[in-house]
């Protein structure tokens, strides 16, 4: 096998990976496509190019922030947080405009990229600690169990990946009583 098409087939496996390729994948488990890496490799190039991870530019001094908490906070459940956005503009999400992007609260985890680089290159997660604001939402009103808890945004772009550079407010904590 020539590295070309190693590399072909490590590319066609990655879209198979993110569901670009799943009948192929399908098919080649079942035996149907004897030369499924072939084919897949072929797909691949001729697949629309897929927005790379992290290569939607964020201009130089956009910043995303907190409007109503500081790190230290001491506040009362339900929480309303609101979220601040310098030199860019909020799209939803899908919404491919230059210099636009969407909200992602963090909550209870660590700083983003921090424990994991690759985050910064990566669509960013839908669960409890990662709520998205696709819909170009700009605050949410939160309910919090006293005690502390850690909140962070980021801003992602049209297919919730970090911008390059990323967008990210101070990682902060704030208390509920």
């Amino acid at each position: 096998m020539t590295a070309q098409t190693r590399s072909s087939l490590a590319k066609a496996a990655v879209l198979a990976e993110a569901g670009v390729l799943a009948e192929a994948g399908v098919l080649a488990k079942a035996g149907v496509l004897a030369k499924a890496g072939v084919l897949a490799a072929a797909l691949a190039f001729a697949a629309p190019p897929a927005a790379s991870a992290g290569e939607t530019a964020a201009p130089d001094g956009a910043a995303v922030y907190f409007v109503n908490l500081a790190d230290g906070a001491v506040v009362s459940s339900p929480v309303t947080v609101v979220f601040g956005l310098r030199g860019m503009g909020v799209a939803p999400a899908g919404t491919e405009k230059e210099h636009t992007g969407h909200h992602h609260l963090l909550i209870d985890r660590g700083p983003f990229g921090v424990a994991d680089p690759e985050e910064l290159t990566a669509g960013i997660i839908a669960d409890d600690n990662h709520r998205h604001f696709g819909g170009g939402q700009t605050e949410l009103t939160l309910e919090l169990a006293p005690g502390a808890h850690t909140l962070q945004l980021v801003l992602g772009d049209h297919n919730h990946v970090p911008h390059a550079p990323p967008v990210m407010s101070d990682h902060i904590t704030i208390t509920v009583e």
